[in-house]
């Protein structure tokens, strides 16, 4: 399955997707000084004020086939957003993550991040993707839902929610 792809968005909006490499981590460096600080906390589910080299490392170099990086670009080549897709070791089910750059918020660059990574997982013959947000991430969480998505309580921190989709149904437009 390839992973570059050309997307427009509903507002018209054009991004290119692909995987992450080594040589992206300045880059990735520099997104992260462009995302809010609640949309830190939100992608990390933590109090991160500033992502580790470790982090970054982790996000560009990983060896884990089990772990798929992607970064999107705006077409004068800005990283505008990154996401994550972390599979279980029977490939059956995954964890999804994703940040978008402030400034390029209500463009409808998550929604179809999400979307290209569903259809990814799906690729990959995962059954279902799943998120675990926080629940203030109110904008994510409506997102999610509007793509299907069934929101639970988070078991043992009530601060939390998971949000699953069954893959293979195709999502809505």
């Amino acid at each position: 399955m390839t992973t570059n792809s050309a997307i427009t968005t509903r507002t018209g909006f054009h991004f290119e997707v692909r995987r992450a490499r080594p040589e992206d981590e300045p880059a990735l460096a520099e997104f992260f000084t462009h995302v809010t600080p609640d949309d830190l906390r939100f992608r990390f589910l933590g109090g991160v004020k500033e992502v580790s080299h470790e982090r970054l490392v982790a996000m560009t170099r990983s060896d884990d086939a089990r772990i798929h990086n992607f970064l999107a670009f705006s077409t004068d080549g800005m990283l505008i957003a990154v996401g994550t897709l972390a599979c279980d070791e029977a490939r059956r089910h995954g964890e999804v993550a994703i940040c978008i750059r402030a400034d390029r918020k209500h463009m409808g660059v998550s929604w179809e991040l999400l979307a290209y990574i569903a259809r990814y997982a799906e690729g990959l013959g995962l059954h279902t993707i799943e998120s675990i947000e926080n629940r203030e991430n109110r904008a994510a969480i409506e997102l999610e839902r509007d793509m299907g998505f069934t929101v639970t309580a988070y078991p043992d921190d009530p601060t939390l929610v998971l949000v699953q989709r069954q893959l293979g149904s195709g999502l809505p437009n």
